[in-house]
């Protein structure tokens, strides 16, 4: 068993987003531009409507996925091609934008805590075009299992014979949102791919070295993960997946292989044909 360390630490950015949202930014910062095949991480979580009451009003995405999280909250996405989803406490959205999609992500509620996260994961140069897609899961699709010392959520991937309903092919992303009782340690066979830890309660010790809360860790080279929890608790996401290794070029909310191809989604976008194939969307 080989652990896998920290190889890079990077703290929060704060960045406003939509109509004036502040979240918490780490991979898409000045300190980690990209992370293969993970384009930006944002963390959103605040208890003032005033901080989050105005959301995200429409606005376009072409060449990615989005994967959005809910620990608190409830959002409603709505886009231009008429799909509508409820995203609940403990609900997850995984958004193909692909060709290009114009969409909404608003809060459905005036007071309390909302938070969460939201992951663009890259795509290969040959879906970067093809069909919109959705998966929405309820918090009741997702799967919780207990293990030593915690609880652990199963997004995408598996552990321990537990799998996560939503399927992400091209990168084989996995995704687990995990708790910990003070003192307690998780270990997870991590495949030698593109992974991160992020702690969003507590404070954990990762392969020994600190871990704080709202600081992200790149993990190094080895086979295993394994985070031991602080005296009070800790609650994390672990992140891993294949990179593609293909040039990334982003402007914005478009991120394709070349300048030309930016060029032609902003083209696009002015002339209204961005949005050139109704999404499916499926999910439970």
């Amino acid at each position: 068993m080989i652990l896998r360390p920290i190889q890079q630490l990077i703290h929060t950015t704060a960045v406003a987003e939509g109509a004036g949202v502040t979240v918490r930014r780490t991979i898409g910062t000045a300190a980690l531009r990209n992370f293969d095949p993970f384009l930006m991480l944002d963390h959103f979580g605040s208890d003032n409507p005033d901080e989050y009451i105005a959301g995200f009003p429409p606005h376009p995405h072409r060449g990615f996925i989005t994967f959005t999280y809910m620990l608190d909250g409830h959002m409603l996405h709505e886009d231009s091609m008429g799909n509508r989803g409820d995203l609940k406490s403990g609900g997850a959205q995984w958004m193909k934008a692909a060709s290009g999609v114009i969409h909404s992500e608003m809060p459905q509620q005036t007071e309390g805590l909302m938070r969460g996260f939201q992951l663009w994961i890259n795509l290969p140069a040959s879906e970067k075009m093809s069909d919109p897609a959705y998966q929405e899961y309820s918090p009741a699709a997702i799967p919780q299992a207990t293990i030593s010392g915690g609880t652990i959520k199963v997004l995408l991937g598996e552990h321990a014979g537990v799998r996560g309903p939503i399927e992400d092919p091209l990168t084989q992303v996995e995704y687990f949102d995990v708790a910990l009782q003070p003192g307690q340690s998780f270990e997870h066979s991590s495949r030698p791919k593109s992974a991160f830890v992020y702690v969003y309660d507590g404070s954990a010790t990762l392969a020994g070295n600190p871990l704080p809360a709202h600081a992200l860790a790149v993990l190094g080279n080895g086979d295993t993960l394994q985070i031991t929890s602080g005296s009070d608790g800790a609650r994390f996401i672990y992140v891993a997946g294949n990179p593609l290794g293909e040039p990334i070029v982003q402007y914005g909310p478009f991120v394709m292989n070349s300048r030309e191809e930016i060029e032609q989604a902003l083209a696009d976008y002015r002339d209204d044909k961005l949005v050139q194939k109704k999404a499916a969307m499926y999910g439970r």
